[in-house]
């Protein structure tokens, strides 16, 4: 067995990354602090706080333009991504509930982006076998159900430009992708984390970020 050379993430050191990486703008602070009042129940499922930075570095960094965004929750990643965007550029938000987002739609609007994102309420699916076959797509982001993540993963990797980038998030789930009878989440994630490795139109790898993080890129 291969010896880790992680450093155990203590709450001192978590704070220490997050006072080095790029701090939250306001409206993205408030977004957090929101999601965590009025859904407390449910906070969870936003982005890790240090996944905001990169994500934004992300779609500088390939030169993004067109995103899609596979699960939005209260719009904390959407509004990240969309910041970094050029003023042409578009995200399309791909949801099922309306009480979550309407977080969202407050905060890209208090943000200045709401015309760069394309809330879709429907199932994510539907959404993506609407859009055009071709490859069209800079960058997604996957951090929807679980259960779902092979068939979203099948239809964006064709939808994605040469060299475009697929971020699926979760992909530990809370460690159960070492466990012999995970949840019906963690096997889930089990097997896309198997489907992904073996995708030769794929090119991956697998970060130990928030609760991994694999980044792809389209190759072929």
């Amino acid at each position: 067995m291969a010896e880790s050379k992680s450093t155990p993430i203590t709450a001192e050191l978590y704070d220490y990354v997050l006072r080095h990486n790029p701090p939250l703008d306001p409206v993205l602070r408030e977004l957090v602090e929101v999601t965590h009042r009025n859904l407390p129940g449910h906070a969870g499922m936003q982005s890790a706080e240090e996944q905001a930075p990169l994500l934004a570095f992300l779609v500088r960094l390939i030169g993004a333009r067109h995103i899609v965004e596979v699960g939005t929750f209260t719009g904390f990643s959407a509004l990240a991504m969309a910041q970094a965007l050029p003023a042409d550029g578009r995200l399309i938000a791909c949801d099922v509930s309306e009480e979550w987002t309407a977080y969202g739609r407050k905060a890209w609007a208090k943000a200045g982006v709401e015309d760069r994102i394309d809330l879709r309420i429907a199932p994510a699916l539907d959404t993506l076998r609407a859009m055009p076959a071709e490859p069209h797509i800079d960058l997604a982001y996957l951090d929807a159900d679980k259960q779902n993540y092979i068939p979203y993963w099948e239809e964006l990797v064709p939808r994605m430009n040469p060299g475009g980038l697929i971020v699926a998030d979760n992909v530990f789930y809370h460690a159960q992708v070492m466990e012999a009878a995970p949840s019906p989440g963690g096997a889930a994630i089990q097997a896309f984390n198997d489907h992904v490795a073996a995708d030769a139109r794929m090119e991956a790898v697998m970060l130990t970020v928030a609760d991994g993080l694999t980044l792809a890129r389209r190759v072929s």
